[in-house]
């Protein structure tokens, strides 16, 4: 049985790449959006800047607080939303039922 080759292997490597794509955007990318927006719309941060901003987000992500962990995941659970909303959707158009 050759298992480097097998479906579940495949996958499983591509949910892995995914989860790691967007929990970087989670980390990196979603962080610099939101201070920027929030500069744009609220005026500037009670801190000293993006780096105060990032500093506050990554100790709350260390201290295990669930707001922090789900701003983090939210790229990925927004996903994975979209693809069970796609299949049920699937599913309930399917003719026969």
């Amino acid at each position: 049985m050759n298992i480097a080759g097998s479906p579940v292997k495949k996958i499983a490597i591509r949910e892995t790449a995914l989860f790691l794509g967007l929990l970087f955007f989670g980390l990196v990318l979603m962080p610099i959006a939101i201070y920027l927006v929030g500069q744009n719309i609220f005026g500037a941060y009670g801190g000293h800047g993006y780096g105060d901003f990032f500093g506050n987000l990554s100790a709350k992500i260390r201290a295990g607080e669930l707001v922090a962990w789900f701003l983090v995941l939210a790229p990925y659970l927004a996903w994975q939303t979209l693809r069970v909303t796609i299949l049920s959707w699937r599913y309930v158009r399917k003719p026969g039922r």
